[in-house]
């Protein structure tokens, strides 16, 4: 049976668009940075290591610790009030993941409307420290300057990147479009060899981020012996440049997964469609109980369908597109047009059905068949229809 799952799309949703900016401190101010985001973190592992680890509530964790953390760490109130959120939201995290919580590092440190204020006449984060409020200047382009115009930002992020350089995340926080209301949907298929397939027939192909993804496994490989085994300079050069690689191939895909959901998104948006995909949570876990060779296992396991869909969903919420998640049972093995169960091999599809006998690419079967699941999720009792269709279909299916 087939059991739809429709995302919440809530019309008083908010949209939070995170903007990157580098900053450009002064030697003075950078040590101000430094000295903030330690104190942030020993803040955090002090109150990780004193507070009761099953204390997951922000005011609960906050009213233990306050008073002793502000002496102790010479933090401003409304850092430690951050200092106390994050260890609480991290210890909800580990405990949804069932690990614990890791060590804070100085790299990092959360600020509210008191303690960050973006300046527009010359582009400058006022960020409160240890020492003093620093006046940064922010390295701002076109793409920032028309997002920031008019923004009274209420929150953002000091971090220290891996290039070792100090940037500004700010939350931009806006109202959600209200949904397009349509009986039109795209469908989609994720997959590795064909990262998407629409039911509109268009498709992603996964052949050159494999191709990457295997040249650069190999590379790393090789530099990473080098590193071990070579000269002095060698083994150096060697760390330098797997440094340079880190990841490279990570960026790649998320660039491509981008491009990918910002096309479908379009497409919805020009049709005036909504779109279906398939909830593919805890499909690594059941991949990986297969007897795979190593190569295979790497595949899977650096598949970025998760962040795929992350990206279709908030493009989605900001253009006012729905996009809905459904149980992918049976999807690639449904006929698309009687609903009977079919005969896939690698990309071809056959339908079972003699009176059918439907015959085409597989990926673009199963979008079709993704994109009818979602649509009866709009129809009065459609997804209990569809239901009995498919289990009606199954039986016919067995019984050719």
């Amino acid at each position: 049976m087939l059991v739809c799952h429709n995302s919440e799309f809530l019309r008083s949703m908010k949209q939070v668009l995170t903007i990157v900016i580098k900053l450009q401190p002064t030697s003075e101010q950078s040590q101000l940075l430094d000295d903030t985001a330690q104190a942030f973190a020993d803040a955090c592992n002090y109150i990780n290591k004193t507070v009761k680890t099953n204390l997951t509530n922000r005011n609960s964790i906050q009213a233990i610790c306050y008073q002793d953390v502000k002496e102790r760490f010479g933090l401003t109130a409304n850092h430690v009030v951050r200092a106390c959120a994050r260890v609480a939201s991290n210890r909800l995290t580990a405990k949804r993941k069932g690990r614990k919580v890791k060590n804070f590092k100085p790299t990092s440190f959360d600020c509210d409307t008191r303690t960050f204020r973006f300046i527009e006449t010359g582009y400058l984060a006022s960020i409160s420290t240890t020492g003093k409020r620093a006046k940064v200047p922010m390295r701002v382009s076109n793409y920032h300057i028309g997002k920031l115009s008019g923004q009274n930002p209420t929150s953002a992020q000091i971090c220290q990147h891996k290039d070792g350089n100090w940037y500004v995340h700010i939350q931009l926080k806006s109202d959600a479009p209200k949904p397009i209301k349509s009986d039109k949907v795209i469908g989609v298929d994720f997959g590795r060899r064909d990262i998407a397939v629409t039911s509109t027939n268009k498709s992603w192909s996964g052949k050159e981020i494999q191709e990457k993804r295997d040249k650069l496994t190999k590379v790393r490989a090789s530099l990473q012996k080098k590193a071990t085994q070579g000269t002095r300079s060698t083994r150096r050069r060697c760390r330098q440049i797997l440094k340079r690689l880190s990841g490279k191939e990570r960026r790649y895909q998320a660039w491509i997964n981008h491009n990918i959901s910002k096309a479908i998104i379009n497409e919805a948006l020009a049709t005036q469609s909504f779109v279906s995909i398939e909830d593919l949570t805890g499909i690594r876990e059941r991949t990986n109980q297969q007897p795979r060779n190593k190569t295979e296992r790497r595949r899977s396991n650096s598949w970025a369908f998760y962040q795929l869909r992350t990206f279709l969903e908030y493009k989605g919420i900001k253009e006012g597109i729905e996009v809905i998640a459904i149980n992918p049972r049976y999807t690639s093995q449904t006929c698309n047009c009687c609903l009977h169960i079919g005969l896939r091999n690698n990309k071809s599809f056959k339908c079972s059905n003699k009176a059918c006998g439907w015959i085409g690419n597989a990926d673009l079967n199963g979008s079709l068949m993704i994109a009818l699941v979602g649509l009866s999720v709009r129809q009065p009792r459609g997804n209990h229809l569809l239901s009995c269709a498919i289990d009606g279909g199954l039986q016919k299916a067995r019984a050719v």
